[in-house]
């Protein structure tokens, strides 16, 4: 275990730094032809060809997601009506699965403003926890299994007092609110502790039949289907709650949790405005570019993030009947934004360009513009209509400048 360790803390480090034997080189990234999008025309393309590419991604990349988990169960613990000064009404919400009572459920943080009677919401899960999303102290201290962080005080694996809004420069509570919107997340490890062995004390062992001694197959469910998985739960409670407008939910997510939100995006259209910030490999970055991380570094590093099969595109990522252009597309006809940073080589910042400037003419299949430019734009230029794209100055991070960007960009589209 200490090994595998290692090897994620130094992989999540190289994310900034260029190592031998990475490519960074433009020249250098391969011509391999994308599969072919297959178009024809909007109806065909939600009946049949959507459809298809799901499978795929299913098949190959991220497993299936089982359909017979069960039924949610949804208690809120605690309301505060003055959260954040007045500004906010807070409320935790415990979901459990009644029918699969070994897995301990995962613990929800809702935030609606006060000023609005019944606001959009942005869903997405945090690295952290909800005490590290929040500077309120009295958010309670998430106490499941996290990654060991001398920075952000998590100490034998577990959160201390001194992790409290460690995570908060990611989540501008009060930015979002003020502009009239909730947010909703959970801890990522609720749903399931992040290493290789982490799903036998999460969800998926929990709803396997072999439990802790079940071996993946290809097709299997990996880590982000489960995570996605989480998400969609979300959105069933928000469905019940009179404080959140649920017709109009954004899935947001960072890095391996911005590939779980295109995910979710892509099974579940109850969110209307899906978010990849700086998802790099395995999320808006074509795999097919030979450019920073590649198929073969993600899936040696974190391999229960995927199903078992994606492990054999290692060394030709060309084989792989799917590129993730066909991820953005899954969205269509939904907005979507794609957002990297300008010192995020490992994430390929021109290779999440590209996958939205190629899912672009099935937006066009529905009348709707994609990203409307050609050339990869100046960094801090946004650009797009339907999907969105920047390349923000900075480093693999969540900014205020990437959350202006979202705020403006849900407020067009849904006429706020």
């Amino acid at each position: 275990m200490r090994t595998l360790f290692a090897l994620l803390l130094a992989t999540t480090a190289l994310a900034q730094t260029p190592r031998p034997g990475v490519n960074y080189d433009e020249a250098k990234v391969g011509n391999h032809p994308l599969p072919d999008l297959k178009l024809t025309t909007a109806e065909e393309w939600t009946k049949t060809r959507r459809p298809e590419i799901i499978k795929l991604f299913e098949d190959h990349v991220f497993g299936k997601t089982p359909s017979d988990i069960g039924t949610p169960k949804f208690e809120v613990t605690a309301t505060k009506t003055d959260a954040l000064g007045g500004l906010a009404t807070r409320k935790f919400i415990h979901i459990s699965l009644p029918n699969r009572p070994a897995w301990p459920g995962m613990d929800v943080m809702l935030y609606t403003p006060n000023a609005t009677q019944s606001a959009p919401c942005f869903v997405g899960l945090s690295f952290g926890g909800n005490h590290a999303v929040s500077q309120e102290t009295d958010v309670p201290l998430n106490t499941r299994w996290q990654r060991d962080n001398k920075e952000k005080n998590i100490i034998n694996h577990r959160a201390t007092e001194a992790s409290r809004g460690t995570e908060s420069s990611r989540w501008p509570l009060e930015m979002i609110l003020k502009r009239g919107f909730a947010v909703a997340t959970a801890y990522y490890g609720d749903i399931e502790p992040d290493h290789a062995d982490g799903w036998k004390e999460g969800l998926r062992a929990a709803f396997s039949k072999d439990g802790a001694n079940t071996v993946w197959k290809d097709g299997e469910w990996g880590a982000i289907g489960a995570w996605a998985w989480g998400l969609s739960r979300i959105a069933d409670y928000l469905e019940t709650d009179k404080q959140v407008d649920s017709k109009h939910l954004a899935v947001i997510g960072h890095s391996r949790l911005g590939k779980t939100s295109l995910w979710a995006g892509a099974q579940d259209e109850r969110f209307g405005f899906v978010i990849s910030n700086n998802s790099g490999e395995g999320g808006a970055a074509l795999m097919r570019r030979d450019f920073g991380e590649t198929t073969a570094i993600i899936t040696k590093a974190f391999p229960h993030w995927f199903t078992p099969k994606y492990t054999r595109y290692a060394s030709n990522a060309a084989a792989c009947p799917i590129d993730m252009h066909m991820f953005i597309a899954l969205a269509a006809p939904r907005p979507i934004y794609i957002a990297s940073a300008a010192e995020d080589h490992w994430a390929d910042q021109k290779g999440e360009f590209l996958s939205g400037k190629f899912a672009s003419p099935v937006y066009a299949l529905f009348g709707k513009k994609g990203v409307v430019v050609d050339e990869q734009p100046a960094i801090d230029t946004p650009v797009g209509d339907f999907i969105g794209y920047h390349n923000r100055t900075g480093k693999h991070d969540v900014t205020d400048y990437d959350w202006t960007q979202y705020l403006n960009f849900a407020s067009r589209h849904w006429g706020k």
